[in-house]
């Protein structure tokens, strides 16, 4: 029993020595710093170069070809918004603009016309057309029931007369039905294109049924004299021939006074209507085809370089002058990288030095260009920054460096 206790006791101090290690404890691995907490941070600093540019600048020239025939301004000057600088000749244009002028008069004036209907006179001089048509029936109707013996040289004239006058109507009555068949294509307001044939229905119907009425006249008046002429029992069918004569006569001026009394239709209405638009709208394009003739200043400036002279040609998109207001100036970068551009930000405080007048003054960042451009192989953005002071000597063009606080904003 004590042999046991004596080896359990020798066993357990072999184990014990053996858990003991000689080997030292690692040394702990010292770690970096947070990135923009130690010494080595980043900057919030942004530098790039620049130059100084006007607050508005463009190049301006006419939409139209046409030759040069004043300039009214040299370069240098100081032009107010709105003032004319450069015209074209204008004799082709000006011609236009009075023949549309003289278009949409017209155009007025027949839609004027169509809305108040017939003239009282015209409508009092049917009324007696188709009186003496009533009276001239009621003699043929009393010939024929009391014929003459003979033929007299007096009926003969009157007959041939009557046939000359039946003639006039029936071609005039043509003329009309003719008018009434044809259709015109009017450009409607909003660049629509309608046909539109203005006299058809009622309008055609109408003057179809006057074309009847005249050549039936004609045809009459032709057998009363063809009667007259023949003599002997051919004079009771004169005198026949001249009441159908009479009656159709009288008939054509029945047509012709209510037409005059029924007014423009609806259509006809629409189609002066049309017509009225399409007129104004080729005026407002020759009005605006002569105002492009003349180049005037979008914007308060100084023209700074001028590139045509009178009596040249110019194209659609040439320059004639470049406009740039340099009563504003302002600096824009041209090498601020795309790596730095995430960091700007509008109204930033910029430091920008000024390099020919060796001065430094202080801005903000306005605007960051969306595109970016490639210089060089290198892509980069273009910051604008409006100066707070503007110092003496500071010319479009100079050269600047520009320092920008990324950290601050106004």
């Amino acid at each position: 029993m004590d042999k046991r206790w004596a080896l359990i006791l020798l066993l357990m101090t072999a184990l014990v020595g053996c858990g003991r290690s000689s080997t030292p404890p690692p040394t702990p691995i010292a770690t970096a710093p947070p990135a923009g907490t130690g010494p080595g941070a980043s900057s919030p600093l942004v530098a790039a170069s620049g130059e100084v540019v006007p607050a508005q600048e463009a190049e301006l020239g006419f939409t139209r070809q046409g030759q040069v025939r004043t300039i009214a301004v040299a370069e240098g000057d100081e032009v107010e918004a709105g003032q004319v600088l450069v015209t074209l000749d204008t004799v082709v244009l000006e011609a236009k603009v009075r023949k549309a002028e003289a278009a949409l008069a017209e155009a007025q004036a027949q839609l004027a016309r169509v809305k108040a209907g017939a003239h009282p006179d015209e409508v009092a001089a049917a009324e007696a057309r188709l009186e003496a048509a009533k009276a001239q029936l009621a003699q043929a109707a009393t010939q024929r029931d009391q014929p003459d013996v003979g033929a007299t040289e007096a009926e003969v004239a009157a007959a041939q007369a009557q046939i000359a006058a039946t003639m006039a109507d029936r071609l005039a009555a043509d003329e009309l039905h003719d008018k009434t068949m044809k259709c015109v294509k009017v450009d409607m307001p909003g660049g629509e294109t309608k046909k539109i044939c203005p006299a058809l229905g009622p309008i055609e119907e109408q003057a179809r049924y006057n074309l009847q009425a005249a050549e039936a006249a004609r045809a009459a008046a032709q057998a009363q004299l063809e009667a007259l002429l023949a003599g002997g029992d051919a004079e009771v069918r004169a005198a026949r021939a001249g009441v159908r004569a009479a009656a159709a006569q009288q008939d054509l001026a029945q047509a012709k006074l209510d037409t005059l009394q029924a007014g423009a239709t609806a259509e006809e209405v629409t189609a002066a209507g049309a017509r009225v638009a399409q007129a104004e709208a080729a005026l407002q394009a020759a009005l605006a085809a002569l105002d492009q003739a003349t180049l005037r200043a979008p914007f308060a400036g100084t023209v700074t370089l001028l590139e045509v002279s009178v009596g040249e040609t110019v194209s659609p998109g040439q320059a004639a002058l470049t406009l740039a207001d340099l009563s504003r100036l302002q600096v824009e970068t041209t090498d601020l990288s795309e790596l730095d551009v995430g960091r700007v930000d509008r109204g930033q405080p910029v430091t920008v030095f000024v390099e020919p007048l060796g001065v430094e003054v202080t801005g903000q960042v306005v605007r960051i260009a969306s595109q970016a451009e490639e210089i060089g192989g290198d892509v980069v953005y273009a910051v604008v920054v409006e100066l707070d002071k503007r110092p003496p000597g500071l010319r479009w063009g100079m050269s600047i460096e520009v320092e920008i606080d990324t950290e601050h904003e106004d």
